[in-house]
């Protein structure tokens, strides 16, 4: 298991876990992350990402994305 900002762009994940408080765990399912859900990593630059998950292209910043556990 490893943060999302150390996967590679191009390449599809199952997210095994999100970590945080409960807000932030909230925030992340409202966006369409979820324990065993697919996401996939378009671009990164500095941490900061371009994710696709279901149909939607997503912008997450270096902290949200090592909230997310791939």
């Amino acid at each position: 298991m490893m943060p999302l900002t150390m996967g590679e762009a191009g390449t599809e994940y199952e997210v095994k876990k999100i970590t945080g408080n409960e807000k932030i765990q909230h925030f992340l399912g409202n966006l369409g992350f979820y324990t065993g859900g697919k996401v996939k990593i378009v671009s990164a630059i500095n941490g900061n990402m371009i994710v696709q998950v279901k149909e939607a292209r997503l912008a997450l910043d270096s902290a949200m994305a090592r909230r997310v556990m791939v």
